[in-house]
């Protein structure tokens, strides 16, 4: 029964109802916040995904410098 489930004819409904439903003047507007939406999707990706390798990097690093800034009380004579 639905072995061919999805045919060209099938689309070409689907795309005459879209325009139907949100007319043709909506539709280049809605495509452009689409892909606005996109773009900032992936940048925001891509600067989460810096910043994780940023992260990781800075905690392999972070052990060794954190013991070596710490001050011991036999180097600070005010204690």
């Amino acid at each position: 029964m639905l072995r061919n489930g999805l045919e060209p004819w099938h689309l070409l409904v689907v795309a005459i109802m879209i325009i139907l439903l949100f007319g043709s003047k909506k539709l280049p507007e809605a495509a452009r916040g689409l892909g606005k939406s996109m773009r900032i999707l992936k940048s925001e990706a891509k600067a989460m995904k810096e910043d994780g390798t940023a992260q990781s990097t800075a905690a392999q690093a972070a052990p060794e410098e954190t013991t070596a800034a710490q001050p011991t009380a036999e180097s600070n004579p005010a204690h």
